[in-house]
């Protein structure tokens, strides 16, 4: 496992009280010159202003559109919606949604959509663009990801990225392969096969693939199988691997401007991928631009008992708004055909609830449960990767404190 340093830098009083006690050496025996973060995080000055606003330089960087998109990322219901909101805000960005499930447009409730009105506050990108009756996937994402990147900065504004879907993480920042566009025929025959049957050819055929893979996700394994099927070779030989391109000092790849040292996996001659291209060679489009590419990724987290009572309060929270209604309504409009829609966590619970599986007080804990099994194994995945920025909220932080010291860090790396 990667080491994921703790970042802490919300609660500033006097004598920095507050801050988490592993992100800092002591102040005692280190000048504030060489006060830094652990290893592998960048540094931060304790004694910077309040102020968050930007000097002069950041703000003509950020309008020349050479600022790189910022990757707001962490476990469902830590909060990262709210500091995405302030953050762009503050910052003069706009969000670009990285949730595979608030792409379908009718799932509101269920994925905590923001608002309208939160939406007319800031820009939103990549919500609401496909019906339930159209399928999407990663490859897609990254197309429109790189597209809306480029459109946010050539209006002189900052991209940033807020979601928990660690793929699409990562097929924004370094494709995903050579693997060929699925099979329809092949697929079905897959999705008739149990789950075990599946995994055992898997363990045979990709041991490595089968190590990693989250074995109870049919749609990975499903997909899994059906590359080593259709090439013959193994698929964990197939995937662009994370950690490998990621940003880093590489010499072979082109600097990215304004971090000095870091690099970002482009082609000089990139340029967005036509869906037919996308289509036929399985490869998802590359950044058109040098300065697409972040030096890390921000993973938001909490302490289990705090994610315990934010994901209890959320769930709550949903069903006294309407999600069993929502749901019956888009059972109608074609949920239950949507493989992928259907493996939304809340609406395939309530879809069961709906079918006489079990009571509504039965099925609410059981959203509870399974809220909280995904929220681990999205924070067991980005603690795995390379190059991150963990910051662990306590309850008591407020949203606009935490984006303005984003901002100031921000700042203060810019440069």
């Amino acid at each position: 496992m990667a080491n994921t340093p703790d970042l802490h830098p919300f609660h500033e009083p006097p004598g920095s009280a507050g801050l988490s006690r592993r992100s800092f050496r002591a102040k005692a025996d280190v000048p504030p010159a060489s006060r830094e973060l652990k290893a592998g995080t960048r540094r931060r000055d304790a004694s910077a202003p309040r102020d968050c606003a930007p000097d002069h330089g950041f703000k003509a960087q950020i309008r020349s559109g050479k600022y790189h998109p910022v990757l707001l990322a962490g476990p469902t219901a830590v909060g990262k919606s709210k500091i995405a909101l302030r953050l762009a805000e503050q910052f003069g960005g706009e969000i670009i949604s990285a949730d595979s499930m608030q792409v379908y447009r009718g799932l509101d409730i269920g994925t905590a959509k923001p608002s309208p009105a939160d939406r007319a506050r800031v820009p939103h990108h990549l919500i609401d663009i496909c019906d339930l009756t159209e399928s999407f996937d990663a490859a897609q994402f990254a197309r429109l990801a790189h597209r809306a990147v480029a459109e946010i900065q050539s209006r002189g504004r900052v991209p940033i990225f807020c979601g928990g879907t660690g793929l699409y993480f990562k097929a924004f920042l370094e494709g995903l392969g050579e693997t060929p566009s699925g099979n329809a025929k092949l697929r079905a025959e897959l999705e008739a096969t149990p789950l075990e049957k599946l995994l055992a050819e898997l363990r045979e055929r990709d041991p490595a693939a089968y190590e990693k893979i989250d074995k109870k996700n049919p749609r990975r394994v499903i997909r899994a199988v059906e590359v080593i099927r259709l090439t013959g070779k193994p698929f964990s030989a197939q995937q662009s691997r994370w950690g490998e391109s990621f940003p880093g000092p590489r010499s072979a790849d082109i600097p990215v401007r304004g971090f000095t040292g870091h690099s970002c996996p482009v082609s000089v001659e990139a340029d967005v991928v036509s869906p037919s291209h996308e289509l036929a060679t399985g490869k998802s489009p590359e950044p058109a631009d040098k300065n697409v590419c972040p030096t890390s990724i921000i993973v938001v987290t909490r302490s289990t008992e705090d994610m315990r009572r934010r994901i209890d309060a959320r769930v709550d929270t949903m069903f006294a708004r309407g999600l069993v209604d929502e749901t019956r309504k888009l059972l109608k409009h074609g949920l239950a055909e949507n493989k992928t829609a259907m493996q939304a966590i809340g609406y395939r619970q309530v879809v069961e609830h709906l079918r006489g599986e079990r009571s509504l007080a039965e099925t609410i804990e059981l959203v509870k449960i399974r809220t909280r099994q995904f929220a681990k194994r999205q924070l067991t995945w980005f603690r795995a990767q390379k190059n991150l920025e963990r910051i662990e909220l306590k309850p008591e932080d407020l949203a606009k404190t935490v984006a303005e010291n984003l901002i100031r860090r921000l700042r203060e790396n810019s440069g």
